[in-house]
């Protein structure tokens, strides 16, 4: 539904069955999961924060086999074509949320968004349940990325021992159970500053590995040209660029805006910029080396062509050093992806008359959140297999969440002239990532199918 122009002493009702705008001479009541969970007191450094730790994650390890689909000149073309266009996405999300709060109604989800301007039921039965499968899709992530590197750090110095990969998801699943109870968004501000270091840092050592192994005298031999049939190869171009697509993905840039403190206007570019700083300096770096060491033989983790034929080409030190960095900013990564999780479980059960950490709010939220990383922790168990599932989600998700409905938001709320630039350059990502969003899909689907002789249930991979 679009918003028409209104004077900025009147609000809007949260509580309109139908969705529909009402004046209110005071602002809406907020319920327990805006309240509790979603504070807004931070500042623009901490949204930067947020931000940087909701979209560079381990996953960026995966773009050098990105170029081993598209090659070179396709690689960094697409690489910095997304970094442009989700900066240019994230930054019409803010606009739009930017300018509801200015009329007295801010927007706190990607919910309320979808809510006031396309309506209820897109809110109810796509945006939300949309949202909530790629937020709760990286809380299964997280615990399995975490005890994959968990594992390969008790196997560099145990190659031995009996653990298997499950009890090392439990353990990562424990450790983010216990930052699950941090009471809100705005609360992480500290570990998202730390994951953004981190993040830093194993860019930093992926990068200067590739480097050191590329020249040096265990270089494997280097191929640059795109393997497989004509099919494989198209194929691979649609997975080539729902990956790269994946990395750049947040999917929560409401709630994160959500934690600034008002006045808002203009915070979020800042926060942005900080974001994209740390993109440029990890994606770019981590994809370009890893990508010129090994070439077509890039792994679906670029960690994995740092041991040739079960001979590690780098120290253990090295190995023992990425690992923990990239352990625990995966552990700030799941903290940050729970909090629309948190939110739902605070506005259905909570009770935001009381306050925040009265026994009637503290019991069913420690209780729900421990239940839900616990369920997150069995499902990672379960299907080590899961990150083929993420990039169907990747396709189909974070896709219409990032690259479609910004174009959509803003072109709804502003209705630009069908003369301008800006209505034709949204209209045109919108429909080409329409288009992505199938061929992605069919192409994650194909690849899920050929993988799956390969899957088992609580697999030792």
């Amino acid at each position: 539904m679009g918003t028409v122009t209104r004077s900025s002493s009147e609000v809007y009702s949260s509580d309109s069955e139908k969705g529909f705008a009402v004046n209110q001479s005071t602002p809406p009541e907020l319920d327990a999961g805006a309240k509790f969970v979603l504070v807004s007191r931070g500042s623009w450094l901490h949204c930067g924060y947020h931000l940087t730790t909701s979209i560079v994650a381990p996953v960026l390890l995966t773009l050098p086999f990105s170029f081993t689909l598209l090659g070179w000149v396709g690689g960094v073309l697409w690489l910095t074509l997304a970094a442009v266009i989700t900066f240019y996405a994230y930054n019409l999300l803010s606009v739009v949320l930017e300018y509801h709060a200015e009329l007295g109604r801010r927007q706190l989800r990607f919910r309320d968004m979808a809510r006031d301007i396309l309506g209820p039921g897109w809110a109810k039965y796509y945006v939300g349940p949309l949202q909530f499968a790629i937020c709760f899709g990286t809380v299964i992530g997280g615990p399995l990325v975490g005890g994959k590197s968990l594992k390969f750090i008790y196997q560099l110095y145990n190659p031995e021992g009996s653990m298997k990969l499950y009890q090392f998801i439990i353990i990562c699943g424990v450790i983010t159970m216990i930052l699950a109870q941090l009471p809100s968004f705005h609360s992480l501000r500290h570990v998202n500053m730390i994951s953004l270091v981190l993040s830093v840092l194993y860019a930093t050592c992926v990068t200067v590995g590739s480097i050191y192994i590329g020249h040096s005298k265990d270089a494997p031999p280097r191929h640059y040209s795109v393997r497989g049939s004509d099919a494989d190869q198209l194929f691979g171009v649609f997975n080539g660029i729902s990956i790269i697509a994946t990395t750049y993905a947040s999917g929560i840039i409401p709630e994160i805006q959500a934690t600034l403190a008002p006045p808002v206007k203009g915070k979020m570019l800042k926060g942005l910029c900080v974001c994209y700083s740390v993109i440029a300096t990890t994606y770019f770096s981590v994809a370009i080396s890893g990508y010129w060491a090994f070439g077509n033989e890039s792994g679906a983790s670029v960690l994995s062509n740092f041991i040739r034929e079960s001979k590690p080409l780098l120290p253990k030190w090295f190995f023992l050093m990425t690992n923990i960095f990239i352990l625990l900013q995966v552990m700030a990564l799941t903290a940050v992806y729970l909090q629309p999780t948190n939110e739902i479980f605070e506005a259905t059960f909570g009770d935001p008359k009381m306050g925040q950490f009265s026994m009637r709010n503290v019991v069913p939220r420690v209780v729900l959140r421990s239940l839900s990383v616990a369920a997150a922790t069995v499902l990672a168990s379960m299907l080590p297999f899961f990150p083929d599932i993420m990039a169907l989600f990747g396709a189909f998700g974070c896709i219409p969440l990032d690259f479609i409905l910004p174009m959509v938001f803003y072109n709804m709320t502003f209705k630009p002239s069908k003369y301008t630039i800006t209505f034709w350059v949204n209209t045109t990502i919108a429909g080409a990532s329409s288009i992505l969003v199938v061929i992605g899909g069919i192409a994650s689907i194909r690849q899920i199918v050929l993988d799956a002789k390969t899957y088992s249930l609580f697999a030792d991979l």
